[in-house]
């Protein structure tokens, strides 16, 4: 494959994925990274904390400090021996968006801890501003760098999940699972454990779908993880009229079950299963390119983002 003459690493924007014949021409929200924010903002060329204005260091690795042919047979081999569990997790943080699988967690959390209503929607604020938080630095750095994904480095690679339409470092679902997992554990500490694993296995996911290299995830993960903490260092600075903290941590343990496993949806819908890219199921490989939309069309959700 061949390289950008302005980077030294294979470009999202320069090569098609396997089963196309162009580069993609219909990117996600490519200004998805100038979106306005609520605990971080980007000005004069640096990221800043909203409330203090210090400045942001986010210790993301630099894509050409990165060997992205190494990373490959990583995900060719797991495509090739997917296990039925690892499918069942692919699939089940693939669908929707990636904020579809957190917030009936944060639910589960509320209910079983018994949360009152104004906190439990503070709950829910942090965690859906710090969610978009990092939703937005993501696109800043995906669009920035412009990492090619797995199956344009290998125009045969046929993935589990469909490939999205943006490029592929660092990963959004594995950056969005890094936020909430801090974020949700400095609500409920006595959850701390499992909301790690949860955070773990949904950035795995994604190397299960065959759409992003182990270090999308890495990176990701540690990205979101940031941002968790730039947004939980906020909550503990607010007070009340009485200048008491207005948080008051879960730590004893009410002994749930967070799910998953079952890797069964709360919310079930009849997503769109249409897909442009080379994917493992037969059916999805020879259907016809569907035609364009206009922008203020409404398109019917995707399955797999």
């Amino acid at each position: 494959m061949s390289k950008s003459r302005k980077t030294n690493y294979p470009r999202w924007d320069e090569l098609p994925y396997a089963g196309e014949s162009r580069p993609v021409e219909n990117p996600e929200t490519p200004f998805a990274g100038s979106w306005t924010t609520y605990y971080i903002q980007y000005e004069d060329n640096k990221w800043v904390s909203t409330f203090t204005g210090e400045t942001i260091p986010f210790q993301v690795r630099y894509p050409s400090t990165i060997d992205w042919y190494r990373e490959l047979p990583i995900v060719q081999r797991t495509q090739r021996n997917l296990t039925r569990e690892q499918k069942a997790i692919a699939a089940y943080w693939g669908t929707g968006v990636a904020t579809k699988q957190w917030t009936p967690i944060a639910d589960q959390l509320i209910d079983a801890y018994g949360v009152e209503a104004p906190r439990g929607a503070r709950i829910l604020a942090a965690l859906h501003a710090g969610l978009n938080d990092a939703f937005v630095v993501t696109w800043f750095y995906k669009f920035k760098w412009l990492v090619a994904r797995p199956n344009q480095l290998d125009d045969q690679l046929a993935t589990f999940l469909c490939t999205p339409r943006h490029p592929s470092y660092p990963s959004g679902h594995a950056a969005v699972a890094g936020a909430a997992e801090v974020i949700l554990s400095y609500f409920f500490p006595a959850e701390r454990r499992r909301l790690h694993e949860l955070a773990e296995e949904a950035a795995q996911s994604r190397l299960y779908a065959g759409v992003h290299f182990p270090v999308d995830n890495e990176q990701g993960l540690r990205l979101g993880r940031q941002v968790g903490e730039l947004v939980t260092r906020q909550l503990q600075r607010d007070r009340d009229t009485e200048r008491r903290n207005i948080d008051i941590p879960y730590r004893n343990s009410e002994n749930i079950q967070l799910t998953p496993p079952p890797y069964e949806q709360v919310i079930p819908f009849d997503f769109d299963h249409a897909c442009d890219s080379l994917v493992t199921n037969q059916a999805n490989k020879k259907r016809k390119k569907k035609e364009s939309l206009p922008n203020n069309h409404a398109h019917r959700p995707k399955l797999f983002y």
